[in-house]
């Protein structure tokens, strides 16, 4: 019998803000900060693809020749930051990220990204086969080389990954009310720990 990760008590909350927001198409994005070799901030907006269940590992996509893969192989701490317009509560999620590649070996992991990939839209699927992200414009004459065939669902490329975000801090913040609210929750060897602190 394999143990099944207990659901952390952020996670309801969380939970209840993407519900009460899903009329915004932009409430399932986030800001992940990674870290650069240069010990700098390096931040950008990402979205959030559902959990990787069981567990409260967030799933979050990436090309694999993208700088943050290279910064998180080398420091795998990361912070994001959420904020729901509509319900105005803001999440930070601070812990580490494990990245799910077409070489990992795990067959779990292997399925969610198959799975992840499978739901992408066609424009989503094809920018994985667009150019080196971040290469000069100029190495592309033309905006022919984006013209490319719709990768298949049932196939992710190689440039694909599959990122795993697995919170070891949250802190939640509702910015509504006088005086506002607003909890701490970490994640120690027995399980969270929740604690209410000044906003």
């Amino acid at each position: 019998m394999t143990d099944i990760p207990d659901l952390a008590p952020w996670r309801s909350l969380l939970a209840k803000a993407l519900h009460q927001n899903r009329s915004l198409v932009y409430s399932r994005y986030l800001q992940l900060a990674t870290v650069t070799a240069d010990r700098k901030p390096s931040n950008r907006t990402v979205v959030f693809r559902g959990f990787l269940n069981p567990g409260n590992r967030l799933q979050i996509i990436t090309d694999t020749r993208s700088e943050k893969i290279a910064q998180i192989a080398v420091n795998p701490h990361v912070e994001a930051c959420w904020y729901f317009p509509k319900t105005r509560v803001q999440f930070r999620l601070a812990g580490t990220i494990a990245i799910v590649t077409s070489t990992t070996t795990d067959e779990t992991l292997q399925a969610a990204r198959q799975t992840v990939w499978g739901k992408l839209s066609d424009n989503a699927r094809s920018g994985f086969a667009w150019p080196q992200p971040g290469a000069d414009r100029a190495d592309c004459a033309d905006s022919s080389a984006f013209d490319v065939e719709t990768p298949a669902p049932t196939m992710p490329l190689d440039k694909f990954a599959l990122l795993l975000l697995e919170p070891d801090r949250v802190d939640q913040l509702q910015l509504r009310g006088n005086p506002q609210q607003r909890q701490i929750f970490t994640r120690s060897a027995t399980g969270w720990e929740q604690r209410e602190v000044n906003p």
